[in-house]
């Protein structure tokens, strides 16, 4: 089926940058781009979308999350990651059934695709759910199940979370003509033990897979590491072959410029959380560093108990401003260098060389800006605007695929008042 956006502006790909159009046209043949101009183009689409007052952009990905912890939001503030995770979060994740893992996931969804979110990766147990609702709903998903070992007698063979991820890759990699991609994870160096980390990662890098880590998240986390091995916790996963895989490193807060130097030999690409890493008091990743060296980096919101949403728009303006500020340099952080982060790397990251940007042959993965919004005129710079202004609230139309998920205001795949009343329920149980 063909599809025709007229009348609307569009940040359009220029090489690695940005080409803004107005009043421009936009063509969709079944699943994918096949026309962008500034002029009608002279083939039939059959059907047509007035977006007048809209900004088309590539669809937003989120490269970290924990989505079930929507169910946590607002558990455990003002507390440093460690006792965070351990004293709060923890203890009630012990009492998450697989039906909680499913709605907490289907409520973050919600969440992710009314403010422009088109793929996400996630790390979370009972990752078939995740599945399921992604399929349903008609996303872009890369998940894992994170693997742990606490205790250090345990053999390889012995680990359950190793055989469940492995066994998640060979029966759900590639779901949905591809929308849905299998990850491995390792939730991080202080929750395991370096014999379970080695096999693991033998056996993604065997069967072709991408790695998902925690890395040096907090300077406890970093320093224990540095006691305990006599070496940071990149070089522990290098050594261990976990970098031999393609990896997603997410917050990296503390690595130094050995580690980053370690990270660009290996490709590993880090995924940076500026939200998540200010709440939780962890610090300021050397995100501008990471950008000279030539590194990937993606970015992504964690869970909504650190965040507290899942607003990639949030994100990127936090990302931009953030570095300017604590560097005093206001011409660091450019905002096409902001949006590559939420697209073109992210994808790149995701393994999707199809999507990340509105261009012809690309995936029709796009989200739709209301420009008639007050905070949103005028529109002078689209990029900037992007970055420094547009609220996830802004997004009129979500697009996967060819395929609108959400438009003004409606989930179109979603039964949003039941997944509501699902979350309510299980929230009422958690903390009764």
């Amino acid at each position: 089926m063909k599809l025709l956006l007229k009348n609307c502006d569009i940040l359009a790909a220029d090489g690695d940058g940005y080409r803004w159009l107005k009043n421009a046209y936009l063509g969709i043949d079944g699943s994918v781009i096949d026309y962008i101009g500034e002029s009608r183009p002279q083939a039939d689409y059959g059907r047509e979308k007035d977006m007048s007052g809209r900004l088309l952009a590539p669809g937003l990905i989120n490269c970290h999350g924990h989505t079930a912890m929507t169910l946590l939001r607002g558990v455990g503030s003002d507390l440093p990651l460690q006792e965070w995770l351990f004293e709060k979060m923890m203890p009630i994740e012990d009492q998450f059934t697989a039906r909680d893992i499913q709605v907490g996931n289907a409520l973050a969804l919600l969440e992710m695709i009314s403010t422009g979110t088109t793929s996400y990766s996630d790390m979370y147990f009972h990752a078939d759910t995740a599945v399921e609702n992604a399929v349903a709903a008609g996303m872009k998903a890369n998940l894992c199940r994170p693997n742990q070992c606490f205790n250090k007698e345990e053999t390889y063979a012995q680990n359950t979370r190793a055989k469940e991820s492995i066994q998640l890759f060979k029966n759900c990699n590639g779901m949905a003509d591809g929308r849905i991609l299998i990850d491995f994870a390792i939730h991080a160096e202080y929750t395991n033990f370096p014999h379970i980390v080695e096999a693991y990662s033998a056996d993604c890098k065997a069967l072709g897979g991408r790695m998902h880590i925690h890395l040096s998240e907090t300077k406890k986390e970093h320093d224990e590491c540095v006691a305990k091995y006599g070496k940071t916790p990149a070089r522990w996963f290098n050594d261990l072959g976990t970098f031999d895989s393609p990896t997603f490193a997410a917050h990296c807060v503390w690595v130094t410029e050995e580690d980053m130097a370690i990270m660009r030999e290996k490709g590993v690409s880090p995924v940076h959380n500026p939200t998540s890493n200010m709440k939780l008091g962890s610090g300021f990743a050397p995100i501008p560093r990471m950008l000279e060296l030539g590194l990937n980096v993606a970015l992504g919101t964690d869970g909504a108990a650190s965040n507290n949403n899942l607003n990639m728009m949030e994100e990127m303006h936090l990302a931009a401003v953030l570095h300017n500020g604590f560097t005093q340099d206001p011409t660091l952080m450019k905002p096409a260098q902001v949006l590559n982060m939420a697209t073109r790397n992210g994808a790149r990251l995701q393994g999707r060389s199809d999507t990340g940007a509105l261009e012809v042959g690309k995936k029709a993965d796009i989200i739709a800006i209301d420009l008639t919004r007050p905070h949103l005129f005028p529109n002078i710079d689209p990029l900037a605007l992007m970055t420094y202004s547009a609220q996830g609230s802004d997004v009129v139309m979500t697009m996967v695929d060819g395929r609108i998920l959400y438009e003004n205001g409606e989930f179109l795949t979603l039964d949003a008042d039941r997944i509501l009343h699902a979350a309510k329920t299980c929230v009422d149980r958690l903390y009764r």
